[in-house]
């Protein structure tokens, strides 16, 4: 019941605000058209259609926010004013009341606010669909005064996500149930892994972990800047982190005027999202251009300030390789070692034909080469693939949604940064010299030096271990492991006597050589 008062509700939002008119108007359906106006008698649409929108989200809550922070990012697919719209989104999001922070913060450390912070500025800076962000000053490790920025959960955040995510699992089981091309795109799945994720976010310890492991991997690259956490002032509901200093990357003509190279800052997110990706299998899936910032700071001029932790895209070494293969294959237009994969995979069905799978992605892929990003769309190219996928039953992989997201919001980010950047020569560079990596003898060395310790360990325990596992064994088994191995003896026997008789048979050969010899001289 809730879930249809819920599914209810989002329907009435949508009419409210006008929503209906994007959509059916688009269809010509003048009875649909009618019938919206009739339930929602009396609503205005005086406001724009993006303001609508960019409202009608806010209202629905953090999952459709979320929703319309990644459709802001893709200027190529929208209209330029509700583009603008939505990029409100991304970090002005309407803040809660500052005394409910203050209440989390003091009901979070079990002191008064005044006792946590040195001072402590009330005005948030920036609230996003899940939390607030507000300054504050501490006094750390032997009194030093530290800057800070604090990190406040909405209150509520729990049950508005956790009715959204019921009615959109009821939704993904209704599709399932379509048909073979729905159950294709396993939308439980995916519901699942949007769950999972969403819940994760909910809990800013795990954040505050996350940033904590992307700044040591990234420590190296000198590329991008991660936020210290302050540990002891950690919680669920409130996390303290260092205060980054830095430009918003939307905001291009101020960063330009302070004369940073936006054609590199393009290059370098690129490469920042392919290490992450291929280097550690653990990147940041949340790159909206608000959580996004430059810094100017002389020590640090021009490098990426990454922000929000809360969405971390993980992936295995057998994902990995498998993403940089196909990376690799399609940036050669090898589309036979391209099919070849998907069928290793399992990904399509054993039974596909290799150069009709070829083809059709070659089909897809070919006019997209040799052009700058701002004349194709990866967007248009997804959808193509997916096209393609139906006719030859490709399944859907649920761990790699995250990483298709992050690859568009790279590509949102790229269009706005430079249009002329090819994504496809920045990226090939670094993918060979990753596979390289991984094929080659270093690889190999680096592998057997983790792996000398266990293997020192374990070597002299193995006659131990084969005892107990033959003693062990039930008697069946036991009697044919013995059978087996008496006859392998019988096998080694027979073969001792054949080489013993054959070694006899040669020396006698020599032997009546040498007295024939000796008989003749």
């Amino acid at each position: 019941m809730r879930r249809l008062y819920r599914g209810v509700f989002i329907v009435l939002i949508a009419l409210r605000y006008g929503l209906d008119e994007l959509v059916l108007t688009s269809f010509q359906k003048p009875w649909l058209r009618a019938l919206a106006r009739i339930v929602s008698f009396g609503r205005k649409l005086e406001a724009p259609r993006g303001q609508r929108l960019r409202e009608a989200l806010e209202r629905l809550g953090p999952i459709f926010v979320k929703f319309g922070q990644v459709l802001s990012t893709r200027r190529d697919l929208l209209p330029a004013d509700i583009a603008d719209e939505l990029a409100w989104l991304q970090d002005r999001v309407p803040p809660f009341d500052s005394r409910v922070a203050i209440a989390t913060i003091e009901r979070a450390f079990r002191r008064p606010v005044g006792e946590v912070f040195v001072e402590f500025d009330e005005t948030p800076v920036a609230s996003a669909s899940i939390a607030q962000v507000h300054f504050a000053t501490i006094r750390h490790d032997g009194g030093t005064l530290r800057e800070v920025a604090v990190k406040v959960l909405r209150p509520g955040m729990r049950g508005v996500i956790e009715k959204d995510l019921e009615l959109m699992a009821m939704m993904a089981r209704w599709v399932e149930g379509l048909s073979t091309d729905a159950k294709r795109l396993k939308p439980r799945e995916v519901v699942a892994e949007f769950d999972k994720y969403l819940h994760d976010e909910l809990d800013l310890v795990r954040e505050a972990a996350n940033a904590a492991q992307l700044r040591r991997n990234m420590s190296q690259l000198e590329l991008v800047l991660i936020p210290e956490m302050f540990w002891d002032l950690c919680h669920p509901e409130v996390i303290v982190m260092e205060r980054m200093k830095g430009v918003p990357i939307a905001q291009l003509d101020r960063l330009r005027a302070a004369g940073v190279d936006i054609p590199k800052l393009a290059r370098d997110g690129v490469t920042i999202f392919f290490t992450q990706v291929f280097r550690d299998g653990f990147f940041h899936a949340d790159m909206h251009p608000g959580n996004i910032q430059i810094s100017l700071e002389p020590a640090t001029f021009g490098r990426y300030i990454s922000l929000d932790f809360g969405i971390i895209g993980t992936l295995t070494e057998s994902d990995k390789e498998y993403l940089a293969q196909n990376f690799a294959a399609f940036f050669r237009r090898d589309y036979k070692r391209v099919a070849e994969l998907h069928l290793e995979s399992g990904w399509v069905p054993g039974g596909t034909r290799v150069d009709e799978l070829e083809a059709a992605i070659r089909t897809v892929c070919e006019p997209y080469f040799d052009r700058p990003l701002k004349e194709i769309s990866l967007g248009m190219v997804l959808m193509r693939l997916f096209q393609t996928s139906r006719r030859f039953h490709v399944e859907i992989q649920p761990q790699l949604v995250l990483l298709q997201k992050t690859l568009l919001n790279i590509e949102g980010l790229g269009r706005q940064l430079d249009p002329e950047l090819d994504l496809w020569h920045t990226a090939k560079p670094f993918l060979e010299k990753w596979m390289s990596d991984q094929i080659g003898p270093r690889k190999l060395l680096e592998q057997l030096r983790a792996e000398a310790p266990r293997y020192a360990k374990l070597l002299p325990q193995l006659p131990r271990l084969l005892h107990d596992f033959l003693e062990n064994r039930p008697a069946d088994h036991r009697r044919e492991l013995m059978e087996l191995l008496a006859a392998q003896k019988r096998t080694n026997r027979l073969l001792q006597a054949i080489i013993y008789g054959g070694m006899g048979f040669v020396l006698g050969l020599i032997a009546m050589q040498v007295l024939v010899r000796v008989r003749l001289f």
